[in-house]
């Protein structure tokens, strides 16, 4: 199944040039994850029972490659959730990427708005990079059709203006 693939942003970012070089990496990770190799992968983990920590083994390699160091403690210092830490993380100039792989929890424990919540509380990142599923596998054998979809749909609306918060972009990755 093709890597699905969309970015939700501001209209007029803080930083165009700190932008530009999000985009350049999120087109560079989108491209790790179109490869056959890494999509047989992730469709191999990718079952009822298996946790995200699964996908994050297949995708690790791409991620690290980009320079995205893995759960990166001290992000959160300043607050009472100071043990909060990320998938992944990158330094961006003065910014930075919170990398995050979800899987079964994706919107039935609202894991999508926490991993938006945590970029908007990092001092040190106004961007997420998101991996949803597609397609959910569920108890009964069925499959929970487009969490991709719903994703999109509840985030883009922290980017109608009068919604904004300090993120400035989300690029999500349907696999």
């Amino acid at each position: 199944m093709p890597i699905e693939f969309a970015v939700l942003r501001k209209l007029a970012p803080r930083s165009p040039e700190t932008l530009a070089i999000v985009e350049r990496l999120a087109e560079q990770f989108h491209e790790y994850l179109a490869c056959a190799e890494i999509q047989t992968g992730i469709a191999s983990v990718h079952k009822l029972g298996a946790s995200s920590v699964e996908v994050q083994a297949i995708v690790r390699p791409g991620a690290e490659a980009l320079g995205f160091v893995s759960e990166k403690t001290g992000l959160f210092i300043n607050y009472p959730v100071s043990a909060l830490r990320p998938d992944y993380f990158l330094a961006v100039r003065d910014s930075g990427i919170l990398l995050e792989v979800e899987r079964g929890k994706t919107t039935i424990n609202n894991m999508d708005i926490f991993d938006f919540w945590k970029c908007h509380i990092c001092e040190r990142a106004e961007y997420l990079f998101l991996l949803v599923p597609q397609v959910r596998p569920n108890e009964n054998g069925r499959a929970i059709m487009r969490p991709f979809n719903h994703v999109h749909n509840r985030l883009s609306t922290f980017f109608v203006p009068k919604n904004y918060v300090n993120v400035e972009a989300v690029f999500l990755f349907g696999y």
